[in-house]
């Protein structure tokens, strides 16, 4: 399913007064909810982990791959890993467990450092490069936006 069909998807909602779609096929899912004023898109690649909040209102959601947001090199060589999402950040995969990652920690390109939640979908983030973090930009369960630097990796 692409871009032009969700939006027929949600032209019809709207037409027809519908709040909430869904449709599963194989390992494709999409789930849309709608309500009245102003609504907000997003997409996720779904990663289903315990949830650490609520969620957003006058949202609609719908879930598939979504490609990495490359990362941006520093004048000092580091990279910054940013958000490929709108969510709120999170160093560790519950509040009872140790961070994913610390400075100094050497990481490869599938390395986990942290997850995004986005409407009770927790989003696993990725090093995308191999080296040691230098830094992380952000405080535990803050919101993040789309492009926001997360970490600053120094490759080795």
């Amino acid at each position: 399913m692409d871009l032009k069909d969700i939006k027929a998807i949600i032209d019809l909602m709207k037409k027809n007064s519908i709040s909430e779609f869904e449709l599963e096929k194989q390992d494709f899912k999409i789930k849309l909810k709608r309500t009245h004023g102003g609504q907000h898109v997003a997409y996720d690649e779904p990663t289903l982990l315990p949830a650490y909040g609520a969620v957003p209102a006058n949202v609609v959601q719908a879930t598939t791959a979504a490609a990495p947001l490359p990362s941006q090199t520093q004048a000092n060589g580091d990279f910054e890993i940013k958000s490929p999402m709108v969510g709120t950040f999170y160093r560790s995969p519950s509040p009872e467990a140790g961070n994913y990652a610390e400075i100094g920690t050497v990481v490869n390109p599938d390395t986990v450092v942290c997850i995004i939640e986005a409407m009770k979908v927790m989003n696993e983030i990725k090093a995308e490069k191999s080296g040691v973090i230098t830094a992380c930009l952000l405080d535990n369960a803050r919101p993040v936006e789309f492009g926001q630097p997360l970490f600053k990796i120094r490759p080795l």
